[in-house]
C-alpha cells in the first residue's frame, strides 16, 4: 500500500526501526547502527588505523547513490589514497553495509564496462527522496534475486544499464546473461524514460517497468512497458 511504502522509505527496512513506527527512533537506530559498524564490526575484522577518515568516507557515500561510484573522486575528497578507499569500500561490502552493481553489457548495446553503482542496506541515510526510493527498490530486487538463487538455483544477477551515450536505466535483472527485467524508478508520474524504451526495443523478451513512489498511473504503453505505482511491482516480489 501507499502507507507501507511511505513507512519503508521513512523508517527503513530493518525490523527494529520499522516496527517502532517512529521516525525519531529510526534515525537514532540508524546512527547507532553506523557507529557500531565502523567502531566495532569493522574494527574486529580489520586493523584500520584511520577510522576517522573511514567514517568520513561512510558519511560521503550516501550522497553518491544512483551514480557510478568514482574511487578517484572519493580519494581526492578526503585526501586518502585510491588503494585505501578501494579497500575500505570492499570491507563495507563484506559487512553488508553497501552493495555494488556492475553494468549490464551485451553486443546489442554500447554499455560502459567497469563503472559500478552502489546502494546502502540502510537507505534512510540518503537525503534525496528520489534516490532513497531508488535505493529501497534496489534492496527489494536484491532480496528477490538472492531468494531465487537460494531456493531455485537460478543464475540471476542484479545490474544496471549505462552506455557511452549516457543512456541509463536504474536496474537490470539478468538470468543466464540475458536480461529478464528492466526497472526504472521515478518519484512521480512522468513520461516513460527514453532509455527504458531503447532497452525494451533491443530486448523485447524482457519485462520493462517504470515504477513511481507517488504516481497513480497504471497502464501498459504501446512499447509494452508497464507503468505502475511501486507497490504494484514490489508486490510481485517476495
Amino acid at each position: 500500500s501507499t502507507k507501507e511504502l511511505r513507512d519503508l522509505l521513512t523508517l527503513g527496512g530493518f525490523p527494529e526501526p520499522f516496527l517502532s513506527g517512529s521516525e525519531v527512533e529510526a534515525k537514532r537506530w540508524s546512527r547507532e547502527y553506523r557507529s557500531r559498524l565502523i567502531n566495532e564490526d569493522l574494527s574486529s575484522l580489520e586493523r584500520i588505523q584511520d577510522l576517522g577518515n573511514l567514517e568520513l568516507m561512510s558519511l560521503r557515500l550516501p550522497d553518491l547513490v544512483g551514480s557510478p561510484l568514482s574511487i578517484h573522486s572519493i580519494s581526492q575528497d578526503i585526501q586518502i589514497s585510491h588503494k585505501a578507499v578501494s579497500h575500505w569500500i570492499q570491507i563495507l561490502e563484506r559487512l553488508y553495509a553497501i552493495i555494488r552493481l556492475p553494468p549490464f553489457g551485451a553486443q546489442k548495446i554500447r554499455a560502459v564496462k567497469k563503472e559500478q553503482k552502489h546502494y546502502h542496506f540502510d537507505w534512510t541515510l540518503i537525503q534525496n527522496k528520489g534516490l532513497r526510493f531508488e535505493n529501497m527498490t534496489a534492496m527489494h530486487l536484491l532480496k528477490w534475486v538472492h531468494f531465487e538463487i537460494d531456493s531455485k538455483a537460478r543464475n540471476l544477477e542484479l545490474r544496471y544499464f549505462r552506455d557511452i551515450d549516457k543512456r541509463e536505466v536504474d536496474f537490470v535483472v539478468v538470468e543466464d546473461q540475458k536480461p529478464l527485467y528492466f526497472i526504472e524508478c521515478k518519484w512521480s508520474d512522468t513520461d516513460i524514460s527514453p532509455s527504458l524504451k531503447y532497452l525494451k526495443a533491443r530486448f523485447p523478451g524482457a519485462q520493462a517497468w517504470q515504477i513511481t513512489a507517488e504516481g497513480n498511473k497504471d497502464y501498459i504503453s504501446p512499447d509494452n512497458i508497464r507503468v505502475a505505482p511501486a507497490p504494484v511491482f514490489l508486490n510481485t516480489l517476495i
